[in-house]
């Protein structure tokens, strides 16, 4: 937890902001994986993280605004969960900590929302996104799950997003702290992968690292030699000297902050010819899109700079044709780059994202249906404070490939035989995360190895 007057703070501002009413923010239940006593992991709520700062399971918050009290819902443990758990503060003690005088059990909390409604107050709730909160939502008011995207508070969101953008000194310290340990996992990785492992294995000691520094991982990690898969999940494949190994993984610290860097290193000791000159490009845009950030500057412009630069990169290689602005508005040069070059970062990897993508990302702007661009998660204007991620790439996809030129689409942009000819290269992608400040664009954590001399003298290393 941070300091008590951090969250006394925070939702004094959310109460001035949403104006009336009350807001009920849901905390998350345990998860059961395949029976009720065996549960996935426990992670709290983001947003109810941000003004509560409570993590522990079954927890409701609600900030009366009419009536100025702010209360906490939960049930104390029993003995029998101290059997199981070991002695555990009460919530009475917790709430204590963030400036929350009033705890009830869980089933007063019917009684009071029932009068709320019955007096015709605004109740505010947010977009849920867990079925569990969507039947209590039910039970407690009579709202459907199909109801909830249309009934949710407009309101309540547009005043979240306005604080949980804006990170705190403190929060940037933390999220300094999970980026720190991203590195760690993934020098972690280029220094253990080696012919003959599995992908398995190589992941396997990248969650190492991030349990040994006392949190866990963001998500669930990529470290595979289908790079060209923008999310590969699974780690099945041997790998072997000659391909690309791309690590998408990042730490999340016991305060719930989130690191998110990518890297791709090859498995034998040094870069083909080949795959040197694509990533290099793909380093090129990297740098493309950061010298494009600026305060008051759209995201967007840094997605059309690494957009440009891959493609006229390509062009230089022969795999692409024709004017590159015409190409790029277009979108032919989605075939190699399909995806957005970043997204907020913060309590959540893609920050605040089941609030909203449009409200988030576009100030409630309509988003691009365009097949890549429709992908850009942040486009909007950076302010001091707004926390980000730096992610383009270069990937060369089979079915993709295919498709589309069975379609005879772009052959005004494209060389086919070219990009067919590279089919099975697989994908590369480097990420690092940045803060918006009054001075620019500033890297969050210490440096990631991504140059070619850089990771060439890690694998040397661990090839020796």
């Amino acid at each position: 937890m941070f300091q008590k007057q951090t969250y006394l703070e925070r939702r004094a501002v959310l109460q001035q902001k949403v104006g009336k009413g009350l807001i009920l923010l849901f905390g998350n239940e345990e998860s059961p994986m395949n029976y009720t006593d065996n549960a996935y992991r426990f992670r709290q709520d983001s947003t109810f993280l941000y003004y509560f700062g409570i993590s522990r399971p079954g927890l409701v918050g609600i900030i009366d605004i009419d009536e100025d009290r702010e209360v906490v819902f939960g049930d104390e443990y029993t003995v029998e969960d101290y059997v199981w758990r070991g002695p555990q503060p009460t919530i009475q003690e917790q709430a204590a900590q963030v400036g929350i005088e009033q705890v009830h059990p869980i089933h007063q909390l019917t009684a009071l929302l029932g009068h709320a409604k019955s007096s015709q107050r605004p109740i505010h709730f947010l977009p849920l996104y867990r079925a569990a909160n969507k039947i209590m939502l039910q039970e407690w008011t009579g709202i459907t799950p199909r109801e909830i995207a249309s009934r949710y508070s407009l309101d309540l969101v547009k005043a979240v997003i306005s604080q949980r953008e804006y990170k705190s000194e403190e929060e940037i310290a933390d999220l300094n702290r999970a980026v720190d340990v991203s590195v760690d996992m993934h020098i972690a990785a280029m220094k253990c992968a080696k012919p003959g492992m599995t992908e398995a294995q190589v992941t396997a000691e990248v969650h190492r690292v991030a349990l040994a520094a006392g949190g866990d991982i963001s998500f669930a990690i990529i470290a595979t030699i289908d790079g060209q898969t923008l999310h590969k999940h699974s780690h099945a494949n041997t790998i072997q000297a000659g391909d690309l190994f791309l690590v998408d993984a990042g730490f999340e610290t016991p305060m719930a902050y989130a690191g998110d860097l990518s890297s791709t290193f090859p498995v034998s000791p040094k870069f083909s010819t080949v795959q040197k000159e694509i990533y290099q490009l793909t380093l090129d845009s990297h740098q493309a899109a950061i010298d494009a950030l600026g305060l008051g500057i759209p995201f967007k412009n840094a997605h059309l700079a690494a957009c440009r630069t891959i493609f006229d990169g390509l062009k230089a290689m022969g795999f692409t044709k024709g004017n590159t602005e015409d190409a790029v508005e277009a979108g032919a040069h989605a075939l190699f780059f399909p995806c957005g070059t970043g997204h907020m970062m913060g309590l959540d990897v893609h920050d605040m994202e089941d609030l909203g993508e449009i409200w988030i990302g576009y100030e409630g702007k309509p988003k691009s249906t365009q097949f890549g661009l429709k992908s850009l998660r942040l486009a909007k204007p950076l302010e001091i404070g707004h926390v980000f991620t730096i992610e383009p790439g270069i990937y060369f996809i089979p079915e993709l490939i295919d498709l589309w030129r069975s379609q005879n689409k772009f052959n005004e942009f494209i060389h086919w035989d070219k990009v067919n000819s590279y089919r099975d290269f697989g994908g590369i992608r480097n990420e690092e995360d940045f803060v918006m400040t009054e001075n620019g664009a500033q890297l969050l954590g210490k440096p990631k190895p991504k140059t070619i001399e850089e990771v060439e003298a890690i694998r040397a290393e661990a090839d020796s």
